[in-house]
């Protein structure tokens, strides 16, 4: 997931900066999927997302990975550098 989540972001947003850390392993027995791959921290920096609230910023990472969510993604820690 995290490599999907890798390429959806920067297709979507051209980062000059994107660092995505995989934090599932701090929540094991939790809504774990087959690869107990649940929750990430996404770090970016991307000009269209500087351009946007804090809220609208993550509301439009959270859309580029809506079917991750549906997936199985449950937690996403989003800092907008």
């Amino acid at each position: 997931m995290k490599s999907t989540i890798e390429k959806k972001l920067t297709e979507n947003f051209s980062p000059k900066f994107l660092e995505v850390k995989n934090k599932s392993h701090l929540h094991r027995g939790h809504l774990e999927d087959e690869n107990g791959e649940t929750h990430f921290e996404v770090v970016i920096e991307a000009e269209d997302l500087k351009k946007l609230g804090r809220i609208q910023a993550h509301r439009e990472v959270n859309s580029v990975l809506k079917d991750e969510f549906e997936k199985g993604l449950h937690a996403l820690e989003i800092k907008i550098k």
